[in-house]
Parts: C-alpha cells; structure tokens; sequence
C-alpha cells in the first residue's frame, strides 16, 4: 500500500473525512509498526453537550490497523476492515489520542494463521485516551486478512 511512513501521514492528513472533523496523524513509524492520531476538540466535533462526537472517536480509528498491517505484510495479503464496536467510557474533552502499534508477534500470528490460505480475523483492541492518559472509549476493531492466491487477487 504505502512504501514510506510519511506518505501514509501526508494522504490521511489531507484526506476529506480526517481533515473536515479535525482528525490529525501525529506519526507514523518509518518501520509502519506504529502509529499514533489526534482529534482536538473544536465545535465541529463536538457534540450537543461540548464533548466529543462518538462518530469523530470512532472515526478517528479507522483504518490505522488495516493500513499498518498491509504496509507490514505487502502485496500478497487481502487485508480489510471488517467490524468495530466501540465502548464510551467517559466523555471525551479537549484533545484525544489514539496509538496503534502493530507488534512482530502480531505479524507471526497473522502469517502462521493464513498460511495454507485461511481467511483471520484479528480483533485489535484500541484505546482513546485523554490529556491526562485517562481512557475515554475502548474500541474493538476486527480485520479480515488472507494470503492472496495467484489465481484471485481477492483471496
């Protein structure tokens, strides 16, 4: 997908769904093994009580786990968003982040259960977090991943 970590930074920061809500990419690890996003808040995101939209959290974590993971494995893997469920934990103010870290052992897990060509379904667990470091929504983001086969680019 993206051969340099500062190309995936620069094209998220000014695709339309991240720069209309305020959602910025902090960093990207040169490696694509981290990432790390922030949404101040402003009033075009917040909600009828002056916090966080849940739309704008939820937004703001898609497709970070997705795009990582592709540049990590490359072309041979199909590798898609597949559900998300998220869990509000306290309203969120001021300025979130959220961090993405794709571990070596993740990637052997993915590679050890696609092996013989079986679809995986990760679920990745991620953490919105406040100024103070204080969670405020939990998400669950499932991936569908599968080693591509030559026959069918879709796997």
């Amino acid at each position: 997908m993206f051969k340099k970590a500062w190309q995936m930074k620069l094209l998220l920061n000014i695709w339309p769904p991240f720069l209309f809500t305020g959602i910025r990419v902090v960093d990207v690890a040169d490696d694509f093994r981290r990432a790390k996003v922030r949404l101040k808040l402003s009033t075009f995101n917040q909600n009828a009580v002056g916090v966080h939209f849940g739309g704008s959290l939820y937004a703001m974590t898609d497709p970070f786990f997705m795009l990582l993971i592709m540049s990590r494995l490359g072309k041979d893997y199909v590798v898609w968003d597949k559900s998300a469920d998220i869990d509000y934990i306290k309203p969120g103010k001021g300025t979130v982040t959220a961090e993405f870290i794709i571990t070596d052992a993740l990637i052997e897990d993915i590679l050890a259960h696609t092996a013989a060509g079986e679809k995986y379904l990760p679920e990745l667990p991620v953490y919105v977090k406040d100024a103070e470091g204080e969670i405020v929504a939990k998400l669950n983001r499932t991936l569908y991943i599968r080693r591509k086969n030559q026959r069918n680019s879709y796997g």
